[in-house]
């Protein structure tokens, strides 16, 4: 008998120089030295970027050597996966992050080698005053007036801004122009991609002094000229504990907030549970995992009578699969 447990795994720290310290300072996480501690990737399988057990019996195991060996234990009702569809992380926006675009499903399958599209939604965790962050492109602006900036080097007064607050949620499918802007600190669910083009990136140069690539032809192929602007999510209210940020065909995200202990309902799916505020256990038979804030948990779909049991007031985000 297959007997997964809650999952926690060790993060993967990126470096770019957009990133700072505030994964650290915002979220508890231990960095080493440096100012460019860009992103924490909590939970991927993709290529040669494994997430790896940090617990339990199958420590040090890679996420996608538990799709291939458990995958009927992990996924449930969505077995069949070739590889774990989602992809979580934690990013620091000390700078600008380059105004970018990602293909659909259709558009990443014609690459070599092949990828996924990237559909992707934000949380807003800290907020500097002043911080905007980019969604989408205003009305009015189709390819050739959007091209048309963008060789002017305006392409700034193309974008959407939006000055967001923490707990807003912004919802970026594929083919939405977007980026994130300094000041900020987000959660970040995707389909597990990393196929990203490049716009425009604030006239700005790298570590050796030249400017990172653009990739402005591949990007109009994929932009979505009728999305138009993007708005924060209205939340979904589900029940007294939980509410819907975002629903579509790659992932649901909802925010549960807690302060007493809680059953969590099974229903033959996978969950990556992310811990924004305080600390709690889960747990699920004779397994315990404890998370404090800035920590990630994939709940298998095996898992039965799992229940959460929070040290104080919680608030944590809840991705899976629809």
């Amino acid at each position: 008998m297959d007997t997964l447990y809650p999952l926690c795994f060790n993060p993967i720290f990126r470096r770019y120089l957009w990133g700072g310290r505030r994964l650290e300072t915002v979220l508890g996480k231990t960095i080493g030295e440096g100012d460019d501690y860009a992103e924490s990737w909590e939970i991927v399988d993709h290529g040669e970027d494994q997430s790896v057990v940090a617990n339990g019996r199958l420590q040090g195991a890679t996420l996608h050597e538990l799709v291939c060996e458990h995958g009927r234990a992990l996924f449930g009702r969505h077995n069949l996966q070739q590889q774990f569809p989602l992809l979580f992380k934690f990013l620091d926006c000390n700078r600008n992050l380059s105004v970018q675009v990602h293909p659909n499903d259709a558009q990443a399958k014609q690459l070599d080698p092949p990828d996924l599209g990237k559909t992707e939604a934000w949380v807003v965790l800290h907020a500097e005053p002043g911080a905007v962050l980019y969604a989408g492109l205003k009305r009015g602006f189709d390819r050739q007036a959007f091209e048309r900036e963008i060789h002017r080097g305006t392409t700034e007064l193309c974008l959407n801004k939006i000055e967001p607050h923490v707990g807003d949620c912004i919802f970026i499918p594929a083919g939405t122009v977007h980026a994130l802007g300094a000041g900020l600190v987000v959660a970040e669910i995707q389909q597990a991609s990393d196929t990203t083009y490049r716009i425009f990136d604030w006239n700005r140069l790298d570590s050796d002094g030249k400017p990172r690539p653009l990739h402005i032809e591949a990007a109009l192929e994929v932009i979505d000229f009728d999305a138009g602007p993007v708005c924060p999510q209205q939340p979904s209210r589900i029940d007294v504990c939980s509410e819907q940020l975002v629903a579509c065909d790659k992932f649901v995200l909802k925010r549960w907030k807690l302060s007493a202990p809680t059953a969590f309902f099974a229903d033959d799916a996978f969950h990556i549970l992310a811990l924004l505020e305080g600390s709690m256990d889960i747990r699920s038979d004779s397994s315990v995992s404890s998370l404090s804030r800035g920590q990630t948990a994939v709940i298998p779909a095996i898992c039965r009578g799992v229940q959460f049991e929070p040290h104080d007031n919680v608030v944590f985000l809840d991705m899976h699969l629809p």
